[in-house]
Order: structure tokens, then sequence, then C-alpha cells
């Protein structure tokens, strides 16, 4: 594998700051910038929220960040996925194998060390065609529209909704 994935630590603080800085204009087109907010999503993280680092083996440098995020357990389990690429490792293909990788963490059952999820769910920007692509190369299915969902870039967004459980997942064991 050319990457891993991992929980972040304090001490990722600096090396996010600079991946975030360097893929400033890459990433800052569809998501809020905050080179800085490391600290406070160590400090979020929980039964709600789980993010995971996407790091390159080869050097250790960080080719993306993925939130699990909205997490509900109970009758649904299912949580919704932010995720962001960083430069110089964007268009190469590690941000989909780390997010396959991500995928098989949360469709895992929690015995194991997995999430336990059976839903997930991707919300993208209609023109945010490198999203909408990562989300169809690992097999979500485009469910809606929601006109807008999120404020971003000060204006509601409108978002299209992908979604794909667990028994459509690849090498998951059926619940």
């Amino acid at each position: 594998m050319r990457v891993q994935i991992r929980t972040p630590k304090l001490s990722d603080a600096a090396a996010y700051a600079s991946a975030v800085r360097r893929s400033a204009e890459h990433v800052g087109r569809w998501n809020p910038l905050e080179p800085d907010g490391l600290v406070d999503l160590v400090r979020r993280q929980g039964p709600f929220l789980r993010t995971f680092l996407i790091v390159n083996t080869e050097d250790g440098g960080l080719v993306g960040t993925c939130n699990v995020a909205n997490i509900i357990r109970g009758r649904f389990q299912n949580a919704s996925l932010g995720y962001n690429s960083y430069l110089p490792f964007n268009g190469t293909g590690r941000m989909t194998e780390g997010m396959r990788l991500v995928l098989d963490s949360c469709f895992a059952p929690e015995q194991t060390g997995g999430l336990g999820l059976h839903r997930l769910e991707i919300n993208v920007q209609p023109a945010n065609e490198p999203s909408v692509a990562m989300a169809k190369r690992l097999g979500f299915r485009h469910e809606g529209f929601s006109p807008r969902m999120l404020f971003l870039q000060d204006a509601w967004r409108d978002h299209d909704r992908y979604a794909l459980t667990a028994d459509e997942w690849p090498g998951s064991e059926p619940a």
C-alpha cells in the first residue's frame, strides 16, 4: 500500500497546517480553510466524530483527511463523510486508496476495531467535479439533491447526496 490511515494527534498540527496552507487554492474553493484547526479537531473526537489522516507510507506526507461525522447509532448506523486531499499528492490515486481504507474501517464490525456502520453518505457541491468523481469511484450512488444545504463561502450552497451501504461495499461482511 502506498498509504495508511490513522487518527490525528496533537503532534500532527504543524504538518496539517502546512498541508492545508499548501493546498489552499485547491481546497478553499469548496471548503473552509482552517490550517490551525487540528487541535480543535483532535479535541472533538468521540462517538459522533472520527477523523482519519491519510498518510503517504513512503515519506510520511499528509495525503488528505477524512471526517466521519454526524455518526448516528441505533437503527440508523449512519454517518457523513467529508474529505480533503492535499498537494503534492492530489491526482496520484493515493487519496482514493486512503478513502478505501477509511470505508473498510467504517464498515468493519466494532468488535474488530471498526465503526460498525451500515450506511455512509457524502454531500458534494455539484460543480466540485473531483469530489463527485471520488464518490463515484468508491461506489457511492446518487440519492438526491439538497438545495441550499450548507453555508460555505458566505452563501448557502446546493449539494448532491451520494450514499453507500455496507452490503454494497466489497469485502464487507453481511450483518
